[in-house]
Parts: structure tokens; C-alpha cells; sequence
């Protein structure tokens, strides 16, 4: 088993191969069924359990949570069919630029969300 970011890519594909699978024998496939909605519902879900996990002193709970996050993410991503190298891009085009200039940047930008 990978030990680094390319379990995020493996994961993807697992979660994209159950798309549309039987919902009574899949988690996975019974969020994608719920649509983009039930996905993103899980997904804040999962980020607030992190974010509370962070301010307890339980390091492998911040793991866990990290994980089911990452997780989530990944089913949301599928749900919207949009692919994880599509936000490793993105990430790629803002390395290297100051992330209050980026922030600023997206701020100042008609219509869009700060």
C-alpha cells in the first residue's frame, strides 16, 4: 500500500469505478446516488470533525479524520465529475505565488468569491 499522495489518485479510481454501482452494497456509490448535494453535506461534515479533532490533543484522531476528509473529497470530486489532476493544476499554477496575492487576486475578480 502507497504511503504517499498517489493513494489519493488510487482511491479516486476505486471511488469512480463504483459510481453507479448498487447503493445497498456500496457506501461510495450510495453517496455518488445521493448527488453532488449528499456528497458536499458528508464532505463539511467530515471537515468540521477534523477541524475538531485539530484543536483536541489526540494526534491519530486528526489523522483519521484527515483521512475520512481526503475520502469525502474524493467522493465529491467524483459526484461533480471533476478530476483530481484538474485541482493538482490548479495548485501547480498558484505554487510559487504568495497566497495573500492569490487570496487578493480571487477577492478583486468580478463575481467572484472571497
Amino acid at each position: 500500500m502507497a504511503t504517499d499522495a498517489t493513494e489519493l489518485d488510487r482511491l479516486f479510481q476505486v471511488i469512480a469505478a463504483r459510481k453507479g454501482s448498487d447503493a445497498a452494497s456500496s457506501y461510495t456509490a450510495k453517496l455518488i446516488a445521493g448527488g453532488p448535494t449528499l456528497c458536499a453535506r458528508k464532505l463539511g461534515e467530515e471537515a468540521i470533525e477534523t477541524v475538531i479533532a485539530a484543536l483536541g490533543p489526540d494526534r491519530q484522531a486528526v489523522v483519521s479524520e484527515s483521512a475520512d476528509l481526503l475520502y469525502h473529497w474524493l467522493v465529491t470530486l467524483a459526484a461533480l465529475d471533476v478530476e483530481p489532476a484538474e485541482v493538482y493544476a490548479e495548485l501547480a499554477r498558484r505554487e510559487g505565488r504568495s497566497g495573500l496575492d492569490e487570496k487578493a487576486a480571487r477577492s478583486s475578480g468580478a463575481g467572484s468569491k472571497a
